[in-house]
């Protein structure tokens, strides 16, 4: 059934016409993903589906006595509410019966009321109802709701009689965004929903929109969201909408495909007017000549047929995207950065707790972990903005750092853009007006206020200046973030040719599989280090994750009736079996070619189990990031073994 249906929908902003007689459809339980470059009108078409606004032109029907959810990039209005007040904001109702049900309470506890029959009854009547409409609409399941949705997005229950104003922008948009989620709406819309989220919550997030029952449309440019979420792509571009089934990559392979077609078809039909012109020019020519008016009727005919033709648009196959030519003026030498055993405390509570870590010349590696971890707090000892309460951090030679910080406000925002780039950068008006081209900011674009750019070309902005200073090492505090997806993957292309050294830390998966090399995981203040890209990352994680529930489960079932020293009485148990059979299942691994059996195998796993045990306990207590690689390539040596071994017993 359908839920929304646009015909024809004409929107301008002043003279500027944003959405040019759109036409689409939206059915029941479809999960849409909003996509575009920034401007092209993605929020405008929001809030015309939240009824914020009205079309100027055009149809927008919408399924009736739907009940709509709608969260903002930026939530408005809600400063003087508690935070428990937002999250419960699709309960109204329900909270106002539970009040009256406790006031009726207290009435019916007073000895007067007690002392009146009548008035007990009809209280109790009253109180009945009101506890059937209570329970009928979920309300004693509506506090677990409210924790369920709270705990996934990480809001704490502690937080919720905090003021909502109180909150950073972050922290409202997840708290508003909770509010929608725990009533589940008929028709969902999100604007940005993974904005401020660390790859948890995105994950979490994931998982409960793919699960919900009713309608999405979301505005996002992170393509591996959206890849995971939605199965169908809606895009904005030049006024104009263009819909295909699949998420992000599906559609761009369909896209790529039409505008090759339509390109086709607006050359053959270029080659029918082209000769239908020239027989009009001969037509004439011959009328002149010879003075019969049958020819300048015949041409008129074409050129009228030319007129009545729907010409077929020539599609722009490449766009215009920024250009982020980073180039560092010298490299440095091998080793960028050492840390060892760094840590950072504020008062009692620590940030970092002994992290180890090696960054070398040329590596593109992501820090990635939770909101709170400790991520700005190592870029700011790298910066020298703050110093290490214990442990060592040492910058190579010739290093030349550049920064992107997540959040930062502009040093005058009254200035325009070409004014700030020209303090900033030190350079003359006509070479600034060539380079902010390169980042897409030319005519009138450069006279506006940096005050008044939005957050991606604000971003934009400090990439143009951070470029123009040619560093040699990179430290980037999500640098994709309010970025459309054409410029994060120019951004990204040009990174991946940087011929200097990249830190970033990012929650944008896709840009993460595209850059990074190794991975730095930062949790409750120690680091660990994976050799490859986030999909590698999370096939390891979620291999050790498995490994560390099995041995808890084992732990505990081997040690139910010794309590006290059951750990350690199981891990000498297990190695001393171990090295009584070590020499026969080294005899096994030199076997090469026979078949083991079941038995054989099962002792095999046991060894590489205590094995692979013991290099996790020696991962925690290495120094040196030498050491650590080489614990962890050995690690991971084993697992391997182990997961072959697997396969053959689970096959026995």
């Amino acid at each position: 059934m359908m839920m929304i249906s646009a015909q024809q929908l004409t929107q301008y902003h002043g003279a500027h016409l944003v959405l040019d007689g759109i036409t689409f459809e939206i059915m029941e339980g479809d999960k849409v993903a909003l996509i575009g470059r920034n401007g092209s009108g993605k929020t405008t078409l929001m809030r015309l589906m939240a009824r914020l606004n009205k079309p100027d032109e055009g149809q927008l029907m919408i399924k009736k006595d739907t009940r709509m959810g709608y969260v903002a990039q930026v939530p408005e209005g809600l400063d003087d509410h508690t935070v428990l007040d937002v999250l419960s904001l699709g309960f109204k109702e329900l909270m106002i019966c539970r009040t009256q049900m406790k006031e009726m309470e207290q009435q019916m506890s007073d000895p007067a009321c007690a002392a009146d029959p009548n008035q007990l009854e009809r209280l109790l009547k009253r109180y009945a109802a009101l506890q059937d409409q209570f329970e009928r609409e979920g309300g004693y399941e509506m506090d677990a709701r409210i924790d369920q949705v709270a705990d996934g997005l990480d809001i704490a229950k502690a937080h919720y009689e905090w003021r909502f104003g109180s909150l950073s922008g972050g922290e409202q948009t997840r708290v508003v965004l909770a509010s929608q989620l725990i009533v589940k709406p008929d028709l969902l819309l999100l604007d940005e929903p993974t904005n401020h989220l660390d790859l948890e919550r995105v994950e979490w997030l994931e998982g409960f929109l793919r699960e919900y029952p009713g309608t999405i449309v979301l505005i996002s440019h992170d393509r591996y969201f959206l890849d995971r979420v939605v199965n169908r792509t809606l895009e904005l571009e030049d006024g104009e909408a263009a819909t295909s089934a699949g998420g992000y990559t599906e559609y761009m392979k369909v896209k790529e495909q039409r505008l090759l077609q339509q390109f086709e078809e607006f050359k053959e039909q270029q080659k029918v007017i082209k000769k239908m012109k020239e027989t009009i020019r001969q037509l004439e020519e011959w009328g002149r000549v010879g003075g019969n008016e049958k020819f300048f009727r015949r041409a008129a005919s074409m050129r009228k047929a030319i007129e009545r033709m729907e010409q077929v648009k020539r599609p722009v196959l490449e766009r215009r995207n920024a250009e982020f030519d980073v180039r560092p003026t010298d490299r440095t030498g091998k080793r960028v950065a050492v840390l060892e055993q760094v840590e950072k405390s504020y008062g009692e509570r620590e940030i970092l707790r002994g992290v180890s870590g090696l960054l070398e010349y040329g590596d593109k590696i992501a820090l990635i972990g939770r909101n709170g971890s400790g991520k700005t707090t190592l870029f700011k000892l790298l910066l020298g903005d703050e110093q290490p309460n214990a442990g060592k951090l040492e910058w190579g030679a010739r290093v030349d750092v550049g920064y992107l910080a997540q959040q930062e406000e502009p040093t005058n925002p009254k200035l325009n853009v070409l004014e700030y780039f020209r303090l900033e950068a030190g350079v003359e008006e006509g070479e600034a007006r060539g380079i902010l081209a390169r980042y897409l900011f030319y005519g009138a674009d450069v006279f506006r206020s940096v005050g008044q750019l939005s957050g991606g070309e604000w971003t934009r902005l400090r990439l143009a200046l951070l470029v123009q200073r040619k560093p040699n090492v990179l430290l980037l505090d999500e640098p994709t973030n309010h970025l459309d997806i054409a410029s994060r993957e120019a951004l990204e292309e040009s990174l991946v040719d940087f011929e200097g050294t990249v830190l970033a830390i990012s929650h944008d998966r896709y840009f993460v599989n595209r850059l990074a090399s190794r991975v730095w995981e930062l949790e409750d203040g120690q680091m660990t280090a994976y050799l490859g890209d986030y999909e590698s990352y999370r096939e390891k994680k979620l291999d050790l994750q498995a490994r560390a529930a099995a041995t808890t489960q084992a732990t505990a079932g081997v040690g139910v009736s010794s309590r006290g020293n059951a750990k350690s009485e199981l891990k000498s148990g297990l190695t001393s079996k171990v090295k009584e059979q070590s020499s026969e299942i080294h005899k096994l691994n030199n076997g090469a070619g026979k078949m083991l059996s079941a038995e054989q195998l099962e002792q095999k796993l046991a060894y590489l189990e205590v094995k692979i045990q013991e290099l996790d306990q020696q991962l925690e207590q290495q120094a040196s990031a030498a050491d650590l690689e080489r614990c962890w390539n050995e690690r991971e040596q084993l697992s391997s073994d182990y997961n072959e071994m697997l396969s053959q017993w689970a096959a026995l």
